[in-house]
């Protein structure tokens, strides 16, 4: 062989070489040692809405297998003022369940637990995972029983979860409360419009959640001795697409006076806001979304400085917004039918300094001269 074919034989074998070893450093190689069984495994605490669990906003590192546990509760909950009472499916004990938080290209490793106290089969639909019904066909547990999920979080963006057991169970278990959400954070962090990074002060996790109570000849709501009791009921009210309730975070004032959300001038805060089964329309009065990820995905550009975005039933949306004045803001659904007569609304009491350059009241009220 001359020296010129010595040469080609080495580019050749140096190329292969190299192809190669950019397979292994991606996982591609034999063993697929960037696969989930040699990650760094980590535990994640659920807390419960509005608020989010700890998290880094960007990544640090690299993917992780990310272990929550959701526990299935049957509860009677109390929803609104005057005692309407709903047999509430939940994760987690509360509507709607805590939202998860982790990193594209992460692996959420779920432990979903149906106690042998409930008298239910329930499973769980991830909207942000990749087959088997978004994992619905593979967590079905009766009371008594347990069993473990593993997905990768493979598409960036904030995503609806709920109960799927098949047929009108589907809806049922949705409208009486067992939903919640996942965001999925790019592993470099949010962007704005151009691009850059941004980064929040404070994050809230807002559910709505429609219920459709039955009532009585005298127009009493029902209460039922257990879930299952009040289901064909509650069915022919599901049937009129008429809810009796939409509320945020499970009942009418969850997120109002003493519970009111809060932040200072200048908190950049970012709300998620899920609708599992009805459109929605979020608004909030006396602020704008400076950033809106319509549809969820954080793999898009940012929609900027909307008065109303949209929440397309079976999704989650996030927007962000920095407070500028002091106050009480109102955060709405703007079918003000809903938001009034039927519960959708949450406040935030912002403190601060007020800037009289961007409102101010030049005349009090008085008498018309």
């Amino acid at each position: 062989m001359n020296a010129w074919k010595r040469f080609l034989v080495f580019i050749s074998l140096a190329g292969v070489a190299a192809l190669l070893g950019a397979a292994c450093s991606d996982g591609f190689s034999a063993g697929n040692p960037t696969g989930p069984d040699d990650l760094e495994r980590v535990t994640q605490t659920l807390v419960a809405p509005p608020f989010l669990p700890e998290h880094d906003q960007v990544a640090v590192g690299g993917p992780k297998v990310v272990q929550v546990r959701l526990v299935i509760e049957e509860k009677l909950i109390e929803i609104d003022p005057d005692g309407a009472k709903v047999w509430a499916l939940t994760f987690n004990g509360g509507v709607p369940g805590p939202i998860i938080v982790v990193h594209q290209d992460d692996y959420v490793e779920l432990t979903l637990v149906n106690p042998e106290t409930n008298t239910l089969m329930h499973n769980i639909d991830f909207h942000a995972a990749t087959g088997a019904l978004g994992g619905a066909g593979l967590t079905q547990v009766n009371p008594g029983e347990e069993v473990v999920l593993r997905f990768k979080a493979t598409k960036p963006g904030v995503f609806v979860y709920h109960c799927a057991p098949g047929g009108v169970m589907i809806p049922w278990h949705v409208v009486s409360g067992m939903n919640g959400a996942i965001m999925v954070l790019p592993r470099d962090g949010l962007k704005d419009e151009e691009g850059n990074l941004v980064e929040y002060d404070k994050a809230y996790y807002i559910g709505e959640q429609d219920y459709y109570i039955p009532k009585d000849a005298d127009g009493n709501y029902k209460e039922y001795a257990a879930a299952i009791e009040g289901f064909g009921d509650t069915l022919e009210v599901m049937k009129t697409l008429t809810p009796t309730h939409v509320v945020f975070n499970g009942a009418v004032g969850a997120l109002t006076g003493d519970r009111a959300l809060t932040a200072d001038v200048g908190d950049k805060v970012l709300f998620i806001h899920s609708q599992a089964n009805r459109d929605s329309r979020p608004h909030l009065i006396g602020g704008h979304g400076d950033l809106v990820w319509r549809g969820g995905s954080f793999g898009d550009k940012p929609a900027t400085d909307l008065e109303t975005w949209f929440v397309p039933g079976g999704s989650a949306v996030a927007m962000l917004y920095e407070f500028k004045q002091p106050g009480l803001y109102v955060y709405l659904s703007h079918n003000l039918i809903e938001a009034i007569m039927l519960g959708a609304a949450a406040h935030v009491n912002v403190e601060g300094d007020w800037d009289d350059n961007l409102m101010e009241q030049v005349q009090a009220p008085r008498a018309i001269p």
